[in-house]
């Protein structure tokens, strides 16, 4: 079969690597001047490794992710390490990514510490999702976490994620934290970027056609095929996969039965502003890696990650570098301010964490956002996840909105584009 993969992010190329595996002719089309999606990176002349626009890694528990690279034999490039983070209590940050670190945090009182300990290990090792998924986060937690440990720790982080969604959100996306992640963390030698490259030339040396800056305009039935077209030309072609949002996937294909596009249109998601800063020192002195920062407290943001305290900043000429991130609303005043008029607003925030922080430590500063970023889970979500199958003859969809319960990431982009491919390869069997 001739097979269309929309979209160069490393869910589509999986699924590229799996239909051509089989024997069938693929081509990707991306609108980018580069492969890796959103987790593609950028490089200064004077790195040795590029550095992701949003901010990602992977969990030692990634196993869809690690399986592709042993495939792909790049698994031997993978870099894993510990780094820490922490919470933001009483104008101090404390580590709590561990048993111990909850032991010591002064945030909790022995009985809560109990508490946290008995419910976590619940949701980790005894709990289904399905149930949970019936009732809201902020319900269940606020129940079974008790109203301390659900205020001082769980709330402000729901907050931060979903903003005036957070009381909506099911319990079974905060079960699935619990469950599919590791205290470890992992990157890729070069970075994500480098990583993408070279699955891309892997791709293309399987015989795997990869248009890059080459934008869709639409996706229409014709004669028992789909028509790509780009704004050069009209090619054919007997199936085509979408990894792009929901919105994008309404807006190339208007010819999907009215009751799917709807579907595709009420679900909601959160969007994400990044800027990413080079400073001349290192910011945080104990090298902390992660911070939780509560909006309530007065910071401009969700988190701030300190990249240079989980990789070496040798790998990038000697520069710290610094996420200032956040999940927001699309209608967000940060979607519209300039870069510098946001540097402004989020500099005065990076003396909380270190008093000796001066302006002049920055050198350079990225600034980088999406409107789909974070999909929101509301109570019996997955009765809203749209089929990978679309009831377009031929047409499949495979996003990170379908990934639940699981949260979005590379991991699970890999994992639903490869059942998309799956899928497509048993329909062609069977002749449907």
């Amino acid at each position: 079969m001739k097979i269309a993969i929309i979209g160069a992010g490393i869910g589509g190329m999986a699924a590229a690597y799996d239909l051509t595996q089989a024997g069938h002719q693929v081509t990707i089309y991306e609108a980018e001047d580069h492969a890796g999606g959103l987790a593609s990176g950028f490089k200064e002349p004077h790195w040795d490794w590029s550095v992701e626009k949003f901010y990602h890694h992977w969990f030692t528990s990634d196993k869809d992710m690690f399986d592709f690279q042993r495939q792909l034999g790049l698994h031997d490039k993978v870099v894993v390490k510990r780094p820490v983070t922490v919470v933001h209590y009483q104008d101090r940050f404390y580590p709590l990514d561990s048993p111990l670190a909850a032991l010591t945090f002064p945030g909790f009182k022995f009985f809560d510490m109990v508490r946290f300990g008995l419910v976590t290990a619940y949701l980790r090792y005894l709990a289904a999702w399905e149930p949970l998924e019936k009732v809201t986060a902020h319900e269940w937690m606020r129940k079974y976490y008790g109203e301390r440990l659900y205020s001082v720790h769980f709330e402000p982080l729901l907050i931060g994620k979903f903003g005036p969604h957070y009381k909506e959100v099911n319990m079974a996306w905060f079960w699935a934290r619990f469950k599919a992640r590791s205290t470890q963390l992992a990157t890729y030698q070069g970075g994500f970027q480098a990583f993408s490259d070279q699955t891309a030339d892997i791709l293309r040396g399987m015989g795997v056609h990869i248009h890059l800056s080459t934008p869709i305009q639409s996706i229409t039935p014709q004669d028992g095929q789909l028509a790509i077209t780009t704004g050069e030309a009209t090619t054919l072609y007997d199936r085509c996969l979408v990894t792009v949002s929901p919105g994008q996937l309404a807006r190339l294909a208007p010819d999907l039965p009215q009751d799917y596009l709807r579907g595709l249109l009420e679900l909601k998601s959160m969007g994400a502003v990044v800027m990413v800063l080079s400073l001349r020192h290192q910011l945080s002195k104990q090298g902390y890696y992660w911070f939780n920062l509560p909006k309530s407290a007065g910071f401009p943001f969700l988190a701030l990650v300190e990249h240079t305290n989980f990789l070496s900043p040798e790998h990038f000429g000697g520069d710290h570098l610094l996420y200032c991130g956040d999940y927001l609303e699309t209608g967000h005043e940060y979607f519209r301010l300039s870069q510098q008029e946001l540097l402004e607003r989020f500099l005065p925030s990076l003396k909380r964490i270190n008093p000796d922080f001066e302006p002049d430590w920055v050198q350079k500063s990225w600034l980088f956002s999406t409107r789909y970023a974070q999909p929101v889970p509301l109570v019996n979500h997955s009765h809203n996840i749209p089929a990978i199958r679309t009831p377009l003859p031929g047409l499949y969809f495979a996003s990170m909105s379908q990934v639940y319960p699981w949260d979005r990431g590379t991991n699970f982009a890999v994992r639903i584009a490869r059942q998309a491919a799956r899928l497509i390869l048993a329909d062609a069997q069977s002749g449907r």
